[in-house]
């Protein structure tokens, strides 16, 4: 039940709570699906949780997903799921956060939007600015996800432990760095953020059109879930064509949003170079893998309209 990539990726995250959960896994699942009575049928690709179709004692289709209890994956995902209460999202059905459990509603038929791209780019796009409308709320009293801005973080660490030596220029780091203080100073809204808003997180549904799933679970700016979607999907495919895309969504999504042209230029350079700067940060001199994906080709295609 554990594949190469899932044991890859939680031991690299996590560590070694990461290879006790690995171990613990079986027993977990085991357990939770007796305690909730859960039939539980295939996984779906796992990368860093455990994640697999189930069935509900009356029949009800679900997700459950299954993490290490000691991450903030989930337990910023839950908080976020229940702020939208199932206004453009999967709804929460069951939360152990000590197990690292998440039951969640199934988005029926579950047909990514990614299937759109690039023949339907213009639908998708609206699909993504609709979404994004419907989970937008301010957040509830007491809400414990962490602030956008506390993102900024990653740009400082990137220059300190790289300087001009890194793989992506130092002036294009910095300049998203200082960008996006300046973006998080002069929000004029803050809303509970979906925080990876993009083509292979909302699936098409029944009881609304499309609902987003995998949350990350932010507070900020509305124009910060605008962005991921501009380098995606596979930013990893550096096709001049899916870059070409981008202009258009970029107007579309001003429009759709009623976010001012030049803050969704901006936001989009930041989670562009932001997308980049994550991936580097396992980065050392000599490797044969480069961080570089389609996102810097956006923030290079950005730049030039920056305000």
């Amino acid at each position: 039940m554990v594949t190469d990539e899932l044991a890859g990726n939680v031991m690299g995250v996590w560590g070694d709570d990461g290879a006790r959960w690995l171990a613990e896994l079986p027993t977990i699942l085991e357990a939770v699906a007796r305690d909730w009575d859960l039939t539980v049928g295939e996984p779906y690709e796992l990368s860093y949780h455990y994640v697999t179709r189930v069935v509900l004692g009356d029949g009800t289709p679900a997700v459950l997903k299954l993490g290490v209890p000691s991450g903030t994956s989930l337990a910023e995902e839950a908080p976020a799921l229940a702020a939208f209460g199932g206004r453009g999202a999967v709804r929460p059905l069951r939360v152990d956060l000590a197990r690292g459990a998440l039951l969640l509603e199934r988005a029926v038929p579950g047909r990514r939007l990614r299937h759109l791209v690039p023949g339907r780019d213009s639908e998708a796009t609206s699909a993504l600015a609709a979404v994004m409308r419907r989970l937008h709320v301010p957040p509830p009293p007491g809400c414990p996800l962490p602030e956008a801005s506390s993102q900024v973080k990653a740009f400082d660490d990137y220059a300190a432990t790289h300087g001009e030596a890194g793989p992506l220029p130092l002036d294009l780091v910095v300049r998203a760095g200082g960008l996006m203080r300046e973006l998080c100073a002069s929000a004029t809204e803050r809303v509970v953020l979906h925080g990876d808003l993009h083509h292979d997180n909302v699936l098409s549904a029944t009881r609304e059109p499309w609902l987003a799933i995998d949350p990350h679970g932010l507070v900020g700016d509305p124009g910060y879930d605008a962005a991921t979607m501009l380098f995606d999907p596979d930013p990893d495919d550096r096709d001049e064509a899916l870059t070409a895309l981008v202009p258009a969504r970029v107007e579309q999504l001003s429009d759709e949003l009623a976010i001012p042209v030049d803050r969704v230029v901006a936001w989009g350079f930041v989670k562009a170079v932001m997308s980049d700067v994550w991936t580097a940060e396992d980065w050392k001199p000599g490797d044969d893998r480069s961080p570089i994906s389609r996102a810097y080709d956006v923030a290079r295609l950005l730049l030039p309209r920056l305000p």
